[in-house]
């Protein structure tokens, strides 16, 4: 491949051990070059402004400015694509979170949260998404989340209502790379009135999904955690596959999840939800595939269009990754496609 053709990538992580494993990583691909190294956010920053690499991969925990300072500052100058090297712990979830929802479009966890530098367990996600967030559309984001439309129920009538019968419509939102941020500018903005269950398949492993659910959980109207066995989607609350479980319903509507191999690579998988879903609540089901990379959600929208329900898709130009809705708008699915900002209006709409 000619080396103007290369995926410019700039690495950046305190420890110099790391960055010398990330770059050797990253370069076993001829499809990528790393064209500087940075040991700390503000030197990040001034490398992004020097050398324009096409991709930056970032440690969070660093000397002078962190994640999300480095990347605040990043973005102010020049909006590029940044997969972010996380803690595979409850800490580093948190972290995590915060750097999606200040701009980072993906993230890659540190085998087993250890300090090792050997990268090989993580090799091929890292490629892909390199190669993904090359591709992708880097935008700004909101630096502080949107209020919730109205206050929120308390913890006790939460728990009494997801155990009733699951008989009101149910929304499943399909979402991989871009979701965090996204999910911020449509989950806080549904009220407490809201009429429809939902469930999340969010592109994540273990631990982070839990993470992300109390961060929305935070900010929203309505309640949101991650999934157990035996919930029902009910309204008033919304229910996210934890991370490495694929999500299904079984007949009575109760959730039941499952340790069955991945599907597109990915547990959980929203094609995996959505086939289930399709065989007992496909006419009262709407599903919303939103910003992604791959074709997750492609076949089980297409089984749940057969089974009566709707199909709804985020438009190309607000999707960071615009994978996951080209599939399902590709294969004639779509009855509506959607502007991000036009997305919680219009499930208020169709809802209530």
């Amino acid at each position: 491949m000619n080396d103007k053709k290369k995926i410019r990538v700039l690495v950046v992580d305190d420890s110099a051990f790391m960055r010398i494993a990330v770059k050797r990583t990253l370069e076993s691909d001829p499809a990528i070059e790393v064209v500087g190294q940075g040991k700390d956010g503000a030197e990040a920053v001034q490398l992004v402004e020097q050398l324009q690499p096409d991709v930056v991969t970032m440690d969070f925990n660093m000397p002078r400015m962190n994640g999300v300072e480095a990347l605040r500052a990043i973005f102010a100058k020049r909006p590029v694509p940044v997969i972010m090297l996380s803690a595979h712990t409850q800490q580093g979830a948190q972290e995590t979170l915060d750097a999606l929802a200040a701009g980072a479009l993906d993230f890659v966890p540190k085998p087993d949260g250890e300090v090792s530098t050997d990268l090989s367990g993580v090799r091929d996600d890292l490629l892909r998404k390199v190669k993904g967030a090359a591709r992708s559309r880097p935008s700004v984001v909101p630096v502080a989340p949107p209020s919730p439309m109205r206050a929120v129920a308390p913890k006790t009538e939460r728990v009494m209502r997801s155990s009733l019968p699951g008989d009101a419509p149910l929304l499943v939102i399909a979402i991989s790379t871009g979701g965090p941020a996204a999910l911020e500018r449509v989950i806080p903005r549904l009220p407490t009135s809201f009429g429809a269950g939902v469930v999340i398949v969010q592109h994540m492993p273990k631990a982070f999904t839990k993470a992300l659910a109390s961060r929305l959980d935070g900010i929203s109207a309505l309640s949101v955690r991650e999934a157990e066995d035996g919930d029902v989607p009910v309204p008033g609350q919304v229910l996210i596959a934890p991370g490495d479980r694929h999500l299904t319903l079984d007949t009575s509507g109760r959730v039941k999840l499952l340790d069955s191999p991945p599907v597109h690579g990915c547990r959980p998988a929203a094609d995996v939800t959505l086939q289930a879903i399709a065989r007992s609540f496909g006419a009262r089901t709407t599903v919303l595939v939103m910003t992604g990379m791959g074709r997750d959600g492609a076949l089980g929208a297409q089984a749940l269009k057969a089974a009566g329900g709707k199909v709804l898709a985020q438009d190309e130009a607000s999707s960071v990754v615009f994978g996951m809705p080209k599939a399902v708008i590709e294969r004639g699915l779509a009855d509506q496609v959607i502007a991000l900002d036009r997305i919680a209006p219009t499930l208020i709409e169709r809802f209530g």
